[in-house]
């Protein structure tokens, strides 16, 4: 194997057994932190008691098996790794690792009354707090260990506040990795990824800070290079419309033509029952998708999941193919902000309602948690419903 200089400080702080009990990974994305942790994970777990229980976990089961268990796989072979996650177990080593998602409040209940020799968290920033306290009451056995990665999040995170800024109190260790720090990518991949992140996100995934979200959401929208005039989609794009919808508060519908390169809104509807004075029902706001879609063959339309009265209107009429949108906001706006990094999200300058909420769609800088202000951010949400059911699949956007 060949070690980055900072997977090899690591690796020799195993060797010379100065691992602490809390053993933390942290930093930016594509700096080489979760394949040595896996490296760490199998050379340690390799050494311990065979008769001894560990587990791993992710925020799911499928992160896990992605992030995780198949790169496990190609690490160390079959022979010396296999995993189900039907099962929920893998034996690395002939040692049986029991296998978990942390994806709510109530994982911690999975976990009650276990003994563990060891544990390795994936993402630990996306699990509940409540787990980690369970989890880390659960590593009783002596010289028991915990192997961890995480993106910097907040820094009023509970990670942050209640662990690694308390880490001298501790027996903790906690070792920053940065992209730079990764000498085995090319110096051009380097250079693209840092060019995807701006904001909160460069300094969070870029810097590998600890950073508050603050000032506005997509700082990287610039008039000049994503409002397009006159434009003309190819005979081969894909049209979709994504909605959110609204009775009291406006409702936003916008035309996608999907093409290999870029995905560009080229008309958009926004009802503004305030305004304009008059409610509208929801067979009147289909009938304004019904507007907006004359012309084009539809591929699907992506709906707002909390509007089930108005998704069944779509279904009823039986004109188009209704999906409910993924809701995943801090997920969603990161996925919207690399697409815009990327250029591949265009806008029509005719969608004036969308080109005014990028400049107004601001973080709210009174909350500790990534919180977005909810106001001037109907068109945002339809955009992001788009960009993350839609966009994050089509281009194989990482999470």
């Amino acid at each position: 194997m060949i070690y980055t200089k900072k997977q090899l400080e690591l690796m020799m702080l195993w060797k010379k057994n100065k691992l602490k009990r809390l053993n933390i990974l942290e930093g930016s994305v594509s700096s080489g932190k979760t394949w040595i942790s896996l490296v760490l994970w199998g050379f340690w777990v390799a050494t311990m008691p065979s008769d001894k229980l560990y587990l791993m976990c992710g925020k799911s089961l499928t992160t896990l098996k992605r992030n995780c268990l198949i790169p496990l796989e190609e690490l160390f072979g079959t022979d010396n790794f296999t995993f189900s996650t039907s099962a929920k177990e893998a034996y690395l080593f002939g040692r049986l690792i029991l296998l978990e998602g942390a994806n709510d409040a109530r994982s911690e209940s999975k976990i009650r009354g276990l003994t563990l020799q060891g544990a390795y968290c994936d993402e630990l920033t996306l699990f509940p707090e409540d787990f980690f306290v369970m989890l880390l009451s659960r590593l009783r056995v002596p010289g028991a260990k915990l192997i961890a990665t995480t993106n910097p999040d907040s820094p009023e995170h509970w990670l942050k506040k209640k662990y690694i800024d308390r880490k001298s109190e501790l027996n903790m260790l906690s070792i920053r990795f940065l992209l730079d720090d990764n000498t085995t990518l090319d110096p051009e991949y380097i250079q693209a990824v840092k060019a995807e992140y701006s904001g909160v996100f460069y300094n969070r995934f870029i810097l590998g800070e600890w950073a508050i979200a603050e000032g506005l959401i997509y700082p990287q929208f610039n008039k000049d290079l994503h409002v397009v005039s006159n434009y003309k989609p190819s005979k081969d794009a894909i049209y979709y419309i994504s909605i959110d919808y609204g009775t009291v508060n406006p409702c936003s519908m916008g035309l996608w033509a999907l093409e290999d390169d870029k995905a560009v809104r080229i008309k958009e509807h926004y009802y503004n029952s305030k305004k304009q004075g008059d409610r509208r029902t929801d067979e009147e706001h289909y009938q304004s998708l019904v507007e907006l879609a004359k012309g084009y063959d539809i591929y699907q339309v992506i709906v707002d999941p909390s509007a089930a009265s108005f998704i069944s209107c779509i279904r009823k009429h039986g004109d188009f193919v209704v999906r409910s949108a993924n809701n995943s906001v801090i997920d969603g706006v990161r996925t919207t902000g690399t697409l815009l990094s990327q250029g591949r999200l265009l806008f029509s300058d005719t969608c004036k309602d969308s080109i005014r909420e990028f400049s107004l769609y601001r973080w709210d800088e009174e909350k500790p948690e990534d919180t977005v202000i909810k106001e001037n951010d109907h068109a945002m949400d339809d955009i992001r419903y788009f960009c993350y059911t839609i966009l994050k699949f089509h281009y194989w956007l990482d999470e």
